[in-house]
C-alpha cells in the first residue's frame, strides 16, 4: 500500500512521493536477559558530549525566543577554528539539513519540465535518493568499485548537461573507504566548472588516513565546491541536529536564500560553540573509539573476513544476501546492527563490550563476507 491510499479522497501526494525510498533509522536493541543492550545501528557517537557542553547548555531558558537566523556566534566560531571567512558558513539542522539546503538550491526542475541530474556513488547515504527525489531532480546512482570506494571515473563520464550537482561521500557510509586528495582534485579538474561538488564529510574527524581529501582545502581552490560537515558524529551532538556547509560567496549567496530559517536551536549553536572551544577533548573521545575500531577491523582480518578499509565510526560487512540473517543473531545477542537489505550490514563502533560481543559473534559465524 502506498501513501496515497491513506489520503483523504482528492487529496494526493506529488507523484515522486511514491517513488521514493523511505528512510529507515537504526531500531534499537531488543532486551535480552542477562545481556547488556547496545545500539550499533545508527553510527551514533556512544560517549555524551564532552561535560563543557553539558554545563554551558544545563541552565539555558530562553528557548521561548526564536534562535538567530543565521548562527552568527557559530558561523564566526567556525571560521575562527577552520580559518575561513564566517561568510562562507551556512548552518542547517544537521549535515542532511545542510545538503537540503544545497538540493533546493541547485538542482530540481527546470522550466521544461525535465529534471536536473544528481549524481552519487551508490550504496552511499541512503537519504540521499530521498533528498534528492524530493527536490525534483534525478538520482544517477554509480555503482561502486568492489573494495567499497567511489568509482571516480565513472562518475565522471556520467556528467551530461543536465548535470548540477555530485555528491562525493568521504568515509563513504555505509562501507567506510575515503576519497584521497589527489583523486578528489583531478576528479574535480575532469567536470564541468558549473557543476557543485559536494564533499560530504559527516565522520572527517574519525580520519587517519594521510593521504584522505580535506575538503576545506579544495573549496578554497574551486569556487564550485560545497564542504559538508556536521557536531553529530565526533561532537556527540545528533539530537541538537546541527551541521553547517562551507563554499564561497558565488554559491552561499544563493544558499542563504533556500536555507531553512531558525534551523539551528539557541541550544545547539551554544553547543556546539563549546565544544569546538574544547576541541582538545573531542579529539580525546575520538581516538578512543578510532582504536576500538582499528581493533574491530583487526579482529575481523584475523578472521579471515573482508572488510573495507574503514575511516569511519562504523564497519561493513559485504553479507550479501546473508545480511537479514546477520542482523538477526546480533539481534539474539542485544545487538542492534543495520542491514541494507541484501547488500550488506554496517555496524557502528560501540562500547569495548559490544565491540567485543560483535567480535565474537562473528567468530562464530560461518558465512563471511566477500570481497566483491
Amino acid at each position: 500500500m502506498n501513501s496515497s491510499d491513506n489520503a483523504p479522497e482528492g487529496v494526493r501526494p506529488r507523484p515522486v512521493v511514491d517513488r521514493l525510498p523511505k528512510y529507515v533509522a537504526g531500531k534499537p536493541p531488543v532486551a535480552i536477559e542477562g545481556l547488556t543492550s547496545f545500539k550499533l545501528s545508527s553510527n551514533e557517537n556512544p560517549l555524551p558530549p564532552i561535560p563543557a557542553v553539558l554545563d554551558a547548555i544545563a541552565d539555558q531558558s530562553d528557548i521561548n525566543r526564536y534562535p538567530d537566523p543565521l548562527s552568527t556566534k557559530l558561523r564566526t566560531a567556525l571560521a575562527e577554528f577552520l580559518g575561513i571567512p564566517a561568510d562562507d558558513v551556512v548552518t542547517g539542522a544537521g549535515s542532511l539539513g545542510a545538503l537540503t539546503q544545497i538540493l533546493s538550491t541547485f538542482a530540481g526542475q527546470n522550466h521544461d519540465g525535465k529534471a536536473d541530474e544528481v549524481i552519487y556513488a551508490w550504496r552511499s547515504f541512503e537519504a540521499y535518493p530521498i533528498c534528492v527525489g524530493l527536490a525534483g531532480a534525478e538520482s544517477v546512482q554509480i555503482p561502486l568499485l568492489p573494495d567499497g570506494r567511489h568509482d571516480l571515473q565513472a562518475m565522471a563520464a556520467a556528467v551530461t548537461v543536465r548535470t548540477k550537482v555530485i555528491l562525493l561521500c568521504t568515509p563513504n557510509n555505509p562501507t567506510g573507504p575515503i576519497l584521497t586528495a589527489e583523486e578528489t582534485e583531478r576528479f574535480i579538474q575532469s567536470v564541468p566548472a558549473g557543476v557543485v561538488v559536494v564533499i560530504d564529510e559527516a565522520y572527517q574527524e574519525f580520519v587517519r588516513d594521510g593521504n584522505a581529501v580535506d575538503g576545506i582545502k579544495l573549496y578554497r581552490k574551486y569556487p564550485n565546491v560545497v564542504v559538508l560537515r556536521t557536531f553529530s558524529k565526533a561532537h556527540g551532538l545528533a539530537g541538537l541536529r546541527v551541521g553547517y556547509s562551507v563554499s564561497g560567496p558565488e554559491l552561499t549567496q544563493h544558499l542563504r536564500v533556500a536555507a531553512t530559517p531558525f534551523a539551528v536551536s539557541q541550544i545547539a549553536e551554544r553547543a556546539a560553540i563549546t565544544s569546538l572551544e574544547h576541541f582538545d577533548q573531542v579529539v580525546e573521545r575520538v581516538q578512543s573509539l578510532v582504536e576500538e575500531r582499528d581493533r574491530v577491523t583487526a579482529g575481523l582480518r584475523d578472521l579471515g573476513w573482508f572488510v573495507p578499509e574503514a575511516q569511519g565510526n562504523f564497519v561493513w560487512l559485504n553479507l550479501g544476501e546473508n545480511s537479514g540473517e546477520f542482523a538477526a543473531l546480533a539481534g539474539e545477542q542485544a545487538l542492534s546492527v543495520r542491514a541494507f537489505g541484501n547488500d550488506g550490514v554496517r555496524v557502528s563502533i560501540g562500547e569495548v563490550e559490544a565491540n567485543t560481543r560483535f567480535l565474537e559473534l562473528c567468530a562464530s559465524y560461518t558465512k563471511a563476507p566477500r570481497a566483491s
